[in-house]
């Protein structure tokens, strides 16, 4: 199986806005997405997608990859769909962008999945770390069946506190999967928790959910930079 791995990106956040050009240890914090990337040697190739010059430019400064898309997108996931169309890979990873630390061993297990052809589409998903974590509304939860299939996403804890995984926005997708995903029409669930893989699972899909013991940092606020920074010191 060929696989590649797609990093949407743009600078219009709206709560940390061009975050992905912020400077973490020196080094603009969607470039060191992409190398991290690279460094797994999980892919076969790594795009950056995007349609801001500005994050182009610094492709080029590194003579990086990308691929250029339109501004009119609401999700990544719709963003790496329009590219898709037009590559030879069977397996596409939606990577986050603003999540600059990737674990080798959580990616590979992620694209093994994928081994099994029942699976069209898979995410990761941990244990909470503490009651606070698991009552933080930003956090996504998500419960499975005995075959680790995700049965629901929510912002609020469902069922026991044992039952729910917190959501690694991490998404691996077969191609055609994903062109599929990308053409379903908003669902009413996706509307209300804002969470786009309800889509998938509303429109009678299955998606396959892996473990990890990682938890990576997500950079959505100027918070979230210094921890990264404090992370980056650790290591």
């Amino acid at each position: 199986m060929k696989k590649i791995a797609l990093i949407p990106a743009r600078i219009e956040s709206k709560r940390f806005y061009g975050k992905l050009l912020e400077k973490l240890s020196g080094v603009p914090i969607i470039l060191r997405t992409y190398q991290s990337a690279l460094e797994t040697n999980v892919f076969d190739d790594v795009f950056v997608v995007t349609h801001n010059d500005e994050i182009i430019d610094l492709m080029k400064s590194i003579n990086g990859k990308y691929l250029k898309s339109s501004s009119d997108h609401e999700s990544g996931t719709d963003r790496i769909a329009e590219v898709s169309i037009d590559l030879q890979y069977d397996i596409i990873v939606n990577l986050q962008g603003d999540e600059p630390f990737i674990d080798k061993l959580s990616i590979e297990k992620l694209v093994n999945e994928f081994n099994d052809k029942e699976v069209q589409m898979a995410s990761l998903m941990r244990n909470f770390n503490d009651k606070d974590e698991l009552n933080n509304p930003n956090n996504v939860k998500v419960i499975v069946d005995k075959d680790y299939y995700s049965i629901n996403f929510s912002r609020i804890p469902m069922n026991s506190d044992t039952d729910n995984y917190k959501h690694i926005g991490v998404y691996a997708f077969r191609k055609e999967t994903l062109i599929e995903f990308s053409k379903m029409e908003k669902t009413i669930m996706e509307k209300k928790e804002k969470i786009e893989c309800l889509r998938y699972i509303e429109n009678g899909k299955k998606i396959k959910m892996v473990k990890t013991d990682f938890s990576g940092i997500s950079i959505d606020t100027h918070e979230d930079l210094i921890r990264a920074e404090e992370y980056l010191k650790r290591q």
